[in-house]
C-alpha cells in the first residue's frame, strides 16, 4: 500500500514549472515508488538494467528517441552523460515536466547536474519516512516553519495512531522496514549497508580502506548528535584527517548523515564552532551500534542521543520536503549553555530542546529560558519535545510537545 509523502506537494509544483526534475536521496528511501505512483501517465525506464544502461551510455540520442517525454529515468547516476543530451533537447522544447530523473545522490552526479542543468532543473530530496508519514498525520497546509512550530506549541491532543517511541527509534523510516512487518530488521540493514558500499563507495575510496570505512561508519553512529571531531576519529580509525573529511562528505552527499552548524551569533559568549553530526535514520544508527530491542534502545546509554537524532532529523526532513527557507542550527557556549536546535525563520528564532522524559517540569526549561534571555528576541518562545503527554505551557514562554506531534 502506497504511503503519501510530504514531498508530493513540492513535486507537483516542480513538474508544473521545470522541464527537468531530479529526485535524489539515499537508496531505498522511496524515490521510485513516489515517482511511479504520483506521476500518472509517465513512461518509466530503469538504468539498472544492463541493456537499457548500455543503450543510454553508447547511444544517448537513440535512448532519448526510444523513451520520449514525459518519462521517468530511474538511477540516472548510471548514465550521467545523458544530462547534456537532455539539456540540448530542452533548449528546443522548454515544456515543464518532461523528464523526471531519480537516483542516489553522488558527488559526481550532483556536480554534473549543477554544471549542466543549472537554472533549468528542480532538485528535490526524498529521505526515509518522517513520523508524520508513518502515522499518516501529514500537515502540508503548515508549509511554513513558523506556523508549524507555533502549532506544536499550541497542540491540544496526541494523535490516535501514535507510534511507540522505542519502535520509532529502532525501526527508523526506511519504507521496507516500516511497511513490511515480517522483514528481518537486522538482515535488511546488513544488506543495505553492503549494497551501499558496493555501489556508492567501492569506486570512490581505496580498496585497502574499505574495512576502515566500515569501522568509521559504526564509530560515527555511536556519536550521532555529538560535535564532529575529525581529529579524534582520525586517531581512533588510524587514517588521516583529510580522509575522514572526505568520508564525511561522502556520507553527507549520500543522504545518510547531515551536519547541524553552530549558531553564528555569540551574544557576548564564546561559542563552540564545530558542527554536530546526525544520522538521517535512527534505524540505521541503532543497527550500527548493535541495538536489538525497544527496551534496550530506550534504557541504554544512547537513548538520549537517538531521541535527539530522531527529532532533529524530523525537522530536517519536513523542511527539506516542503522547501522551507528556514535555517537550522544548534547553540553551545564555552560556559555550558546549550540548546539542541534553533529554527531561524525570516521573522524570529525558535529554540527547541529534546528531553527523553515522561515528566517535564519547570526545572527542565532552564537552558531555553536562559537562551531567550540573552538573545533578547522580542516575544521569543521556546519548545520542549519529550515523551510527556502533558501538553502546553511548562514555564514562562516555554511549551511542551509530545514527540508524536512533530
Amino acid at each position: 500500500m502506497y504511503t503519501t509523502r510530504l514531498l508530493e506537494k513540492t513535486l507537483k509544483e516542480a513538474v508544473q514549472s521545470f522541464p527537468v526534475v531530479f529526485i535524489g536521496g539515499p537508496r531505498r528511501s522511496g524515490k521510485t515508488t513516489l515517482s511511479q505512483t504520483f506521476l500518472k501517465g509517465y513512461r518509466y525506464v530503469l538504468l539498472d538494467e544492463m541493456d537499457v544502461r548500455s543503450l543510454a551510455i553508447e547511444d544517448p540520442r537513440g535512448f532519448l528517441e526510444k523513451y520520449p517525454p514525459p518519462v521517468i529515468i530511474d538511477e540516472i547516476q548510471n548514465a550521467p552523460h545523458l544530462l547534456s543530451h537532455i539539456k540540448a533537447r530542452m533548449e528546443v522544447n522548454k515544456k515543464p515536466g518532461q523528464w523526471i530523473l531519480t537516483g542516489s545522490q553522488q558527488w559526481a552526479l550532483m556536480k554534473g547536474i549543477s554544471e549542466t542543468l543549472a537554472g533549468r532543473i528542480a532538485i528535490l530530496h526524498l529521505y526515509p519516512f518522517s513520523i508524520e508519514e508513518i502515522q499518516k498525520t501529514r500537515r502540508v497546509h503548515l508549509n511554513e516553519a513558523g506556523g508549524f512550530v507555533k502549532s506544536l506549541m499550541q497542540a491540544k491532543k496526541i494523535p490516535d495512531k501514535m507510534i511507540p517511541l522505542g519502535r520509532w527509534i529502532l525501526q527508523g523510516g526506511y519504507p521496507e522496514v516500516v511497511l513490511n512487518k515480517k522483514a528481518s530488521r537486522k538482515l535488511w540493514f546488513s544488506s543495505y549497508l553492503q549494497t551501499y558500499v558496493d555501489r556508492d563507495v567501492r569506486g570512490l575510496i581505496k580498496q585497502s580502506n574499505l574495512h576502515d570505512f566500515e569501522r568509521f561508519v559504526k564509530l560515527l553512529a555511536a556519536r550521532t548528535a555529538q560535535e564532529l571531531n575529525c581529529s579524534t576519529l582520525s586517531r581512533d580509525i588510524g587514517v588521516s584527517v583529510p580522509t575522514i573529511k572526505s568520508w564525511i562528505t561522502l556520507l553527507e552527499t549520500s543522504g545518510l548523515i547531515f551536519l547541524l552548524m553552530p549558531y553564528h551569533r555569540n551574544f557576548g559568549k564564546r561559542i563552540i564552532k564545530a558542527p554536530k553530526c546526525y544520522f538521517m535514520d535512527t534505524g540505521l544508527a541503532a543497527y550500527l551500534v548493535g541495538l536489538q530491542d525497544e527496551e534496550h534502545t530506550l534504557q541504554g546509554p544512547m537513548a538520549g542521543a537517538l531521541f535527539e537524532t530522531a527529532c532533529v532529523a524530523q525537522f530536517y526532513k519536513r523542511f527539506t520536503a516542503l522547501v522551507d527557507p528556514c535555517s537550522l542550527y544548534y547553540y553551545r557556549s564555552m560556559d555550558g549553555l546549550e540548546v539542541d536546535l534553533l529554527i531561524e525563520t525570516g521573522k524570529t528564532i525558535y529554540p527547541i530542546e529534546m528531553k527523553l522524559s515522561s515528566t517535564i517540569d519547570y526545572g527542565r526549561t532552564a537552558s531555553l529560558m536562559k537562551w531567550l534571555e540573552i538573545s533578547k528576541i522580542k516575544d521569543g518562545r521556546g519548545l520542549i519535545i519529550s515523551a510527556s503527554r502533558e501538553l502546553g505551557s511548562v514555564g514562562k514562554n516555554v511549551a511542551n510537545c509530545h514527540y508524536s506531534l512533530i
